[in-house]
């Protein structure tokens, strides 16, 4: 009798729930990453690789199957993918991902796109940032004072970004604790209805 090779397919509970948690959990930790990064604020002594990268996860720092699970809800996830950087997937993508349908269907995707986009700036941005390190310019303060001919050397991005935070680093905004203005409410969830049909105090 000959033998053939059998599938056999995963109880769906489980796993998904699992996956499910996973994916949470890493959307989660992106937001925290953003609110983080939104955060940020610049000063003299910032080195010039957090500065363009603002405190974010690198794209080119993560694995194939990372990416695959948390922004693609787990489409294309093979055990072999582990350790794939996205820049090699990027390049021949068939090579990682051998179902055409389902390769087809990550391509198409906005998510893709916007992570190919991302990983190609980077590129770009690594390459600033060596360029610079390599003529001594590690932060604010060394851009500042660094010859024209090294600051020459980078794109027009990587300046415009290094200008804004040296500016801010120059110029701290302060931030104050929020006026409470009296007669009006602080949102809908305490407004009262006088607040929608008539003008409080109004002098005739």
């Amino acid at each position: 009798m000959k033998e053939k090779d059998t599938i056999t397919p995963l109880a769906r509970g489980t796993p998904n729930g699992v996956l499910t948690q996973v994916l949470t959990e890493a959307r989660r930790e992106a937001e925290g990453r953003l609110r983080r990064t939104q955060e940020m604020k610049f000063t003299m002594s910032t080195n010039i690789e957090d500065v363009l990268f603002k405190g974010r996860v690198r794209v080119n720092e993560m694995r194939l199957n990372d990416f695959l699970t948390r922004e693609l809800d787990g489409r294309g996830v093979v055990d072999i993918n582990r350790d794939v950087l996205p820049e090699e997937f990027f390049e021949d993508p068939t090579r990682y991902i051998r179902d055409k349908g389902a390769l087809n269907e990550i391509q198409a995707s906005g998510r893709y796109l916007s992570m190919k986009r991302a990983a190609k700036g980077e590129v770009i941005i690594d390459e600033d940032i060596r360029r610079l390190c390599d003529k001594g310019v590690n932060n604010l303060p060394g851009r500042s004072l660094a010859a024209a001919e090294v600051t020459a050397t980078v794109h027009n991005s990587t300046k415009h970004f290094l200008d804004a935070a040296a500016e801010e680093a120059r110029n701290p905004t302060t931030t104050s604790a929020p006026e409470k203005l009296k007669g009006v409410y602080e949102s809908v969830h305490n407004a009262r209805w006088s607040h929608a049909v008539e003008l409080p105090d109004v002098v005739e």
